[in-house]
């Protein structure tokens, strides 16, 4: 599961997954599986923006990279792991999402006019 090093002058290529432990290999696989169908939970969201580009099979591949960096912090460090959430991405770069929703509103032939809700500025 560790990444590769396919590069030429700056631009990366695709290529197949490095080799490891077939065992571990295989139980990430499941894992990976199980938490992408799962509902509100970081994986389920970072698989569901890496799927809409890239494909469902390299989505999960990268969330096995995901789970694997995290269990190693977690070893490494002697934390539990705390789930950043669903809206990890939203919270992240909320001016994004906002502009994402209102071109969307807007190609669907809505005028949007913002106002700030009563007690929030």
């Amino acid at each position: 599961m560790a990444p590769g090093s396919n590069e030429s002058a700056g631009r990366v290529k695709s290529t197949k997954t490095r080799p490891g432990n077939r065992y571990l290999k295989g139980a990430l696989g499941s894992a990976a599986l199980a938490v992408s169908r799962s509902k509100g939970t970081y994986f389920s969201a970072k698989f569901r923006r890496i799927a809409a580009h890239r494909g469902p099979m390299k989505a999960v591949v990268a969330i096995e990279h995901a789970m694997l960096v995290a269990a190693w912090n977690m070893l490494t460090n002697g934390d539990f792991y705390r789930d950043p959430g669903a809206d990890y991405f939203t919270r992240r770069v909320p001016t994004k999402t906002r502009a994402r929703a209102i071109s969307q509103l807007e190609s669907l032939g809505y005028r949007v006019i913002l106002e700030p809700l009563a007690g929030t500025a």
